[in-house]
């Protein structure tokens, strides 16, 4: 198997890229686009740090990200896994991207820019949910905003299918990779109340 080493072979396969591609691009958050990810729940954010990189989703009841202005996104970090991968990236490296979804549109909304953290107290109560603030908020500049092509989610018919029935849970692959030490059907089961518990 042969792999492409140079952009020039790269671009050598695809040719030019159409005209509205480039110019939809822009370097802040225009109204339509402030609009666009203050509606949507369901965000994947990409960092890259010293380790790697990271994808991690993230969803929130009500918009996922706020603008603080037409430059600035601010996303709060709720109660996850406390794994903090996407959190420790941000802190030593700072790159960004956000893939922003709305259920029903075939549409996502792409921004890359530069990430940091912050406690600050303020801006943790702007988010409050049930008496709750988030340990901390991730403050992004954004550098560019698009909207990326809708054929990969309709290809995948992403919102008009439901896959799910026969896949294994959590709890079966928290089994199968520690070896039956941990995880199974009493992992499943307690799931629920235990998300509902920590939602926030």
């Amino acid at each position: 198997m042969e792999f492409i080493e140079t952009v020039k072979g790269l671009e050598a396969l695809y040719g030019t890229p159409g005209a509205a591609s480039i110019r939809k691009v822009a370097d802040h958050l225009t109204p339509l686009y402030a609009k666009w990810i203050g509606t949507s729940r369901f965000v994947v954010l990409t960092t890259v740090g010293p380790g790697g990189t990271d994808g991690s989703p993230r969803g929130d009841d009500g918009p996922v990200a706020t603008a603080l202005d037409a430059f600035t996104l601010a996303m709060p970090d709720w109660r996850g896994n406390q794994r903090l991968d996407s959190l420790r990236n941000i802190v030593e490296d700072g790159r960004v991207s956000l893939m922003f979804m709305v259920p029903g549109s075939n549409t996502v909304v792409r921004v890359n820019g530069q990430a940091r953290l912050t406690a600050d107290e303020a801006l943790r109560a702007r988010f409050e949910q049930k008496g709750r603030h988030p340990a901390t908020v991730i403050v992004i500049k954004v550098n560019e905003v698009y909207t990326q092509c809708a054929r990969a989610v309709m290809r995948a018919g992403l919102w008009a299918r439901n896959d799910a029935e026969g896949l294994p849970t959590p709890g079966d692959i928290l089994a199968e990779v520690s070896n039956g030490e941990e995880g199974g059907a009493s992992y499943d089961a307690a799931w629920s109340e235990r998300a509902a518990r920590t939602m926030w």
